[in-house]
């Protein structure tokens, strides 16, 4: 049977509506700047680090070679991005902080699935009330002094298919019935299935791709606080 447009519509708002869990990505859907390109730009990388953000959302680049590359441009040391954090931070997305303490306060699960890094979204998440426990993402090594060295390659999110590999392994070990998987890139996009329901968000930064896929694209949170 082939749905219509209105048809997906309906299925992945029935999702949303009984959700048991949503995994929201972090960089242009729960905070409106991209977190790796924000920290390139205070360490004067901007423009080249962008780049190849681009091209990994827009799907033009494996997942792990772009984040190679912009990290082998950026190298920051663990005190660059303590200090970035103190002086720069990010800026949460218009009407994402009322979504998520609305699935909280029904009982929904809310997860942060970014193929960012732990220094930078973890503060995002005590902003937000989500657990450390919650967050699925890359972490950043340095050695003995501070000095990045590399990124842990052994987390999912550092490759391509990670972000469907994690919701996987949260309906595997709690057996959740409704997930949503919330976001604006190709790999978003390419978690559901096995997310039962995949919303495109283009409040910050439209992808083509995405905006041409998703059965459900929003462009701004109250529409999904609304849909509740």
């Amino acid at each position: 049977m082939v749905l219509t447009n209105t048809e997906k519509r309906e299925r992945v708002l029935a999702v949303w509506r009984n959700a048991d869990a949503v995994c929201f990505d972090v960089d242009s859907t729960v905070i409106q700047e991209e977190g790796l390109d924000h920290l390139a730009k205070f360490l004067g990388k901007g423009e080249d680090v962008a780049a190849f953000t681009r091209a990994a959302m827009g799907g033009e680049l494996t997942f792990r070679k772009s984040l190679q590359q912009r990290m082998d441009l950026c190298k920051p040391s663990l005190s660059q991005v303590q200090l970035f954090l103190r002086q720069s931070g990010f800026t949460l997305t218009d009407g994402v902080r009322d979504v998520i303490s609305a699935l909280q306060e029904r009982g929904t699960d809310v997860y942060m699935v970014s193929g960012g890094f732990s220094h930078l979204i973890e503060p995002i998440a005590d902003q937000l009330g989500i657990p450390h426990e919650n967050i699925f993402c890359n972490v950043m090594q340095f050695d003995a002094k501070g000095k990045y060295s590399s990124f842990d390659l052994d987390q999912p999110t550092s490759r391509a298919g990670g972000k469907p590999a994690v919701v996987q392994q949260l309906i595997d070990t709690h057996n959740y019935k409704n997930v949503v998987m919330i976001g604006d890139g190709a790999t978003d996009l390419e978690a559901s299935p096995p997310a039962h329901a995949f919303i495109g968000f283009g409040g910050n930064v439209i992808r083509s791709r995405v905006q041409k896929e998703a059965p459900l694209f929003v462009t701004n949170f109250d529409e999904l606080l609304e849909a509740l």
